[in-house]
């Protein structure tokens, strides 16, 4: 029997759902993007009975998500890998409570386009992130829909360009995240306690209000952007950069420094 990769739990009001694919980097593999779908519609019908105020999205490991599971990309194929994608951002742009983003590690390419869908990101001080996608031939498509929306323009230009690593301050600075800081529970409890103390009504109101703009750059552009993300993983530049990742080289367009 397969284990479970994606657990929920509810206390206080506040439903958590943890990746627990410590194995793969908790990367998104057909069944963590399943159960992942699964257990958010778990708590979006907690929140439309009043059960549940927020949901917290944290994770097992030392990564948050690491985007795209590369080894089950080619038997899951890449259009239904783009779908799944689109399909998790949506939900958690739609869901009428705030989802908060529980960062105790690294993310990289598409875990930061869940972060950029959700409504508050805390993470640690020692978080690192990455727009990868660059480095293996490919490029932050369906993620530029919800990182576009929270970034500034100079600091996607370069992050999205040269898909070097930047810290938790930097995200913060670009808007990617919310918070950083060295105790992340210690610092996500003010948010819980002001969430907690939040109407129904309220939240789903006030939720629908800040998440409208990400979720109107998600629908316009998802068609094209989940077009691009399945083209460009067919292409050989990208069949030898997720190569090179897999196989922990270099790809045979890098150049060195002079």
């Amino acid at each position: 029997m397969t284990a479970e990769l994606v657990h929920y739990t509810v206390a206080g009001g506040i439903a958590t759902i943890t990746l627990d694919s410590p194995g793969n980097r908790n990367a998104l593999s057909r069944q963590m993007v399943g159960e992942l779908v699964a257990r958010l519609g778990e708590a979006a019908d907690a929140a439309a009975s009043g059960t549940v105020r927020g949901i917290v999205l944290a994770h097992t490991g030392k990564v948050f998500c690491a985007g795209a599971d590369l080894k089950d990309a080619g038997a899951h194929g890449v259009e239904e890998g783009a779908q799944d994608l689109v399909t998790i951002l949506r939900t958690i742009l739609s869901i009428p409570v705030p989802v908060i983003a529980r960062v105790d590690g690294v993310a990289r390419a598409g875990g930061l386009g869940i972060l950029g869908a959700c409504d508050i990101v805390v993470a640690n001080s020692a978080a690192t992130f990455a727009f990868s996608e660059v480095r293996i031939g490919l490029g932050p498509a369906i993620i530029s829909l919800t990182t576009m929306p929270r970034m500034d323009s100079r600091s996607t230009s370069r992050y999205y360009l040269t898909g070097e690593t930047f810290d938790a301050a930097a995200a913060q600075a670009a808007g990617l995240i919310t918070l950083t800081a060295d105790d992340v529970d210690a610092a996500l409890a003010p948010i819980i306690d002001g969430i907690r103390q939040g109407s129904p009504q309220g939240l789903a109101v006030s939720k629908k209000m800040s998440a409208a703009p990400t979720l109107a750059a998600l629908e316009a552009g998802a068609a094209e952007m989940a077009a691009l993300s399945s083209s460009l993983f067919t292409t050989e530049e990208a069949k030898e950069g997720m190569a090179a990742f897999l196989e922990r080289r270099r790809p045979a367009w890098h150049l060195p420094a002079p």
